[in-house]
């Protein structure tokens, strides 16, 4: 029985050629539909919540650093860390809170 399931499989395949790219072609669209587009809609979740910052927002850069905007520029923004201490850091490294750093870097580990 065993022989017969082995000497049939490369017969059905040399019956239907297409069938193998239909496959390929299913299995890029579902690892799309699944992976890629969620990603995306996090991502421009994201890039929302960094748009709407203003000064006096509390947030948390991609190094951990906790602050308090003090001035938004073109891209940059300018984060008091403590009293007296401001730093410049890229809008890309800043989040709302800590929940977004977290999925940030989560996406980025995969």
């Amino acid at each position: 029985m065993l022989n017969f399931i082995i000497l049939q499989a490369p017969a059905q395949q040399q019956q239907n050629p297409w069938m193998f790219w239909g496959m390929i072609i299913l299995l890029f669209v579902v690892m799309y539909v699944f992976m890629v587009l969620p990603q995306r809609r996090r991502q421009k979740e994201i890039e929302k919540k960094r748009a709407a910052m203003q000064p006096g927002d509390k947030v948390i850069t991609a190094g951990g650093i906790h602050g308090i905007i003090k001035k938004v520029e073109d891209s940059a923004f300018l984060i008091e860390i403590s009293k007296d201490t401001v730093i410049k850091v890229d809008k890309a490294s800043v989040y709302a809170n800590g929940d977004d750093a977290q999925q940030d870097a989560a996406n980025q580990q995969k």
